[in-house]
């Protein structure tokens, strides 16, 4: 059972956390809502001019999401931020200029769940190779 958060203004719902939300379905909450996201990391950028703050492009299959971590936020999910190739972020939703940025709060490496796609038999719907669906 996925759990739904209370209708937006838009007349939509989404999966709270930490349930992951598709990127493709940003902008159905509200700014400020708390949300959760997943995915590959495309990109990280820390520009000079930005004051410690990384921006993080994270790719699922339906589109890319933006991520903006603060430096207190990159301290204490460092190893995370460097190094994860998949990630789940939570945090709020920013529309800025039409853009929308999930501010992150809590940032988790999944990549450990990659290696499991070298598994024999791996499936992602979660049933084994000769098994029943």
């Amino acid at each position: 059972m996925t759990l739904m958060h209370p209708t937006g203004p838009r007349g939509g719902s989404w999966p709270r956390p930490p349930k992951a939300l598709q990127a493709a379905r940003l902008g159905e909450p509200p700014a400020g809502a708390r949300v959760t996201v997943a995915g590959l990391v495309l990109v990280r950028q820390r520009p000079g001019t930005a004051k410690g703050v990384i921006f993080v492009t994270l790719e699922d299959e339906t589109g890319t999401a933006n991520v903006v971590v603060w430096a207190s936020v990159y301290e204490r999910f460092r190893r995370a931020v460097i190094a994860g190739r998949l990630l789940r972020v939570t945090g709020r939703l920013q529309r800025e200029a039409g853009v929308v940025h999930v501010v992150a709060e809590v940032i988790e490496d999944l990549s450990s769940l990659l290696d499991r796609l070298l598994d024999p038999g791996f499936r992602p719907d979660g049933v084994r190779a000769g098994d029943q669906p």
